[in-house]
């Protein structure tokens, strides 16, 4: 069309020129002929683009806000959001096959295509709302599992629950689970790292933790002490989190006594912005941000919490001295993840993580902190219909520095006694091949694999298999796992004030555990189902047992490192209901369990001034109970949840010190009830234990 025009002109000048009009005349056409010419051309570039509109409702006409809009044209793609009216509008949009795709949380996606360049200027959504979703798990198989079809005591905590609860920490969202509980009963802003090991169905004892916690599958416990820096993963950016309660050392292997924590984070679809922040008494200000997005093949997200407190005085104010001071700590991270889609069956991803965090422990001298820095990539792709693959690897380099005192008997002065400085390095990797069979098995199989040093090193070697199996009604999980780990270049160097130093070198010492389980679940109909297991489990003794003397006050505790692995053999029993079109969930389980050769502080000797301790092997320990956890949905965006759990844990033999308090027999059984419910996002939650 420009060719033609510009074709006309040129004759039409020299048919003017023949005539002798004259050069005037010919500026003035060609003046003309270029004004043309951008107006052709203008209105040809104008034409290969287009402005697109649209409305969301749903299906009784109400606008839909805050819905998520997706625009393909060809290779160009954006993203909106609708307004408070349901409205959105794309301009500039090039002329190629597309289509618009809209999501909104409760509703089902709708697409609109178009095949030829010309997409429509005006486009209207109807969402319908969702039916009730299946509930999905991988922490129970390290596999995607139907909630529903997992054979054990397992807990889902989806964003929505995250979100509805109040609570400033991992570990305080984490107490709505009946049967978790920390070392001490303080949550993790408050007190000191050694305290935060986890314990589920009563297995705790010490500050290591009985239960491995997970992040997006690479560990969070503590590589030194078996603890947990709850901090490290802002709470706003977690997308759920899963609670599988009972052994798993035959999928994760050691201090998978308890069960298994995986904090899931989230992965931005568009972008997004996530805020908290609080203040408290005894100026304590707290602050957790979340953002990411998605440029098309890549994501980005990018987190931070920070938190400070003032603090108290710890001690009552009949027996406070001088030296007495509030007890204040201050933490914070930063967390950063890159990814990239591999095709349309696989990703890649790298991230980072650097926290830090001080602590005053209520006098001058008294002091710890804790810098952490950690790297990580993984792998997930999908080789064939019938084939993944999944691998991790990790590095955590670690500075931990704390203070101890003895403080005298009127609280007006303290002695320093020890300074101690734990660095700490860790190398791990984990790579998985799951391969299905058909449609009624799948085959997984692992080698985790785990370096620690830190006053000594421990290298961990794993490997395990798995055959998930179905069968009519009957679903089978059979897994076992084998760990080999070794102890070694273990040392304790102390520097007295007015002497050389002395080094105390340890033995090199390996062992080896086996981890089998068996899950059973039988289904009588879609609404009723059975469950069973029996499994073995263990936990390696961690260094900071090994080779870490350490005082609290005038209690010394001595390192030993001679310690051998706990072990447990354990089984459970329970059903699983489901009524009213999944609206109703209950699930019941009980669970009986043996620990052989549980670490626990034995008393050696004990005087006004000082008591001394240390860390031995200690006989057997059951627990037993039940567990039950319901959830039921009667609306849309009303969720009332509940449950509770009651264990009774028994000293079933105790070869402590002659003539000490015999503790065969006793039984300090626990319960805990966590009844809540949601609406529209609001969560209202109590909790009450007893003891």
């Amino acid at each position: 069309m420009i060719n033609q025009a510009i074709a006309q002109l040129s004759h039409f000048w020299v048919v003017l020129n023949i005539g002798g009009i004259g050069r005037t005349i010919f500026r003035s056409v060609r003046c003309v002929a270029f004004m043309v010419f951008l107006a052709i051309l203008g209105a040809k570039c104008h034409a290969q683009s287009t402005t697109v509109n649209g409305l969301v409702r749903d299906s009784s006409g109400a606008a839909i806000a805050r819905a998520h809009v997706f625009l393909r044209s060809g290779a160009f793609e954006v993203h909106t959001s609708t307004n408070e009216e349901g409205r959105f509008s794309f301009f500039n949009i090039p002329l190629r096959p597309g289509s618009v795709e809209v999501t909104a949380d409760g509703f089902v996606t709708s697409q609109h295509s178009w095949e030829k360049g010309q997409p429509p200027s005006r486009l209207e959504f109807t969402l319908q709302l969702a039916a009730q979703k299946e509930q999905v798990v991988v922490s129970a198989a390290r596999t995607e599992v139907a909630l529903s079809d997992t054979p054990g005591s397992t807990i889902l905590l989806s964003h929505l629950d995250l979100t509805a609860t109040p609570a400033l920490r991992v570990d305080d969202v984490l107490r709505q689970v009946p049967g978790f509980s920390l070392f001490r009963q303080s949550g993790s802003r408050t007190a000191n790292a050694s305290a935060q090991g986890v314990s589920l169905r009563g297995l705790g004892g010490s500050a290591a933790s009985r239960a491995v916690v997970l992040a997006d599958g690479i560990p969070l416990v503590d590589p030194f002490g078996g603890w947990v820096y709850w901090a490290r993963v802002p709470r706003v950016a977690l997308s759920s989190v899963e609670v599988l309660r009972g052994g798993e050392s035959n999928l994760y292997g050691s201090s998978a006594l308890g069960g298994i924590v995986q904090l899931l984070t989230r992965q931005p679809e568009a972008p997004a912005l996530s805020l908290e922040a609080s203040y408290g008494n005894e100026r304590t200000p707290a602050l957790s941000v979340w953002t990411g997005r998605r440029v098309r093949k890549w994501d980005y997200s990018l987190a931070s919490e920070l938190f400070h407190t003032d603090g108290f005085v710890i001690v009552p104010d009949s027996v406070r001295g001088s030296i007495d001071t509030a007890a204040n700590a201050e933490d914070a991270t930063v967390y950063a993840r890159v990814g990239h889609t591999l095709g349309s069956r696989g990703n890649i991803f790298v991230r980072g993580n650097f926290y830090t965090e001080f602590r005053n422990n209520g006098t001058p001298i008294q002091t710890n902190d804790t810098r952490i820095g950690e790297g990580a990539a993984g792998m997930d792709k999908q080789i064939s219909d019938a084939d993944s693959f999944t691998m991790r690897i990790y590095g955590d380099v670690e500075s931990y520095n704390q203070r101890f005192s003895a403080i005298a008997i009127d609280r007006n002065s303290e002695t320093l006694t020890d300074l101690q400085h734990v660095p700490e390095q860790v190398v791990g990797g984990a790579a998985q091949w799951t391969h299905v069979l058909g449609k009624s098995q799948t085959l997984i199989g692992g080698l985790p694999n785990r370096g620690r040093n830190g006053g000594g090193r421990q290298r961990t070697l794993g490997i395990f298999g798995e055959d998930i199996f179905h069968h009519a009604n009957w679903t089978f999980m059979l897994a076992a796992r084998v760990d080999d780990w070794r102890n070694f270049s273990g040392s304790l160097v102390t520097f007295p004030i007015s002497a050389p130093p002395i080094a105390t070198l340890y033995p090199t010492r390996t062992d080896l555990a086996l981890s089998p389980r068996l899950s059973i679940l039988r289904s009588i109909n879609q609404h009723l189902s059975f469950t069973a297991s029996m499994y073995r489990a263990f936990r390696a003794p961690t260094l900071n047992e090994l080779y870490r003397t350490f005082r609290v006050g005038n209690v010394l505790t001595s390192n030993n490192a001679f310690l051998n692995p706990e072990r447990l053999t354990g089984a459970e029993a329970g059903l699983n209901i489901t009524a009213w079109q999944r609206k109703l969930d209950f699930r019941g389980t009980f669970f009986w369990s043996d620990i052989v050769n549980p670490v626990a502080n034995v008393t050696l000797a004990s005087t006004p001034n000082l008591i001394m301790r240390t860390k031995q092997n200690l006989g057997r320990t059951r627990s037993r109970g039940i567990e039950m956890d319901t959830v039921l949905r009667p609306a849309n965006n009303v969720q009332i949840a509940g449950g509770y759990s009651y264990t009774a844990a028994t000293v079933i033999s105790y070869p402590g010190n002659p003539g000490g308090i015999n503790f065969v027999g006793l039984e300090p059984g626990s319960c805990s009830a966590s009844p809540g419910a949601s609406l529209a996002g609001d969560l209202m939650m109590t909790k009450t234990s007893c003891l």
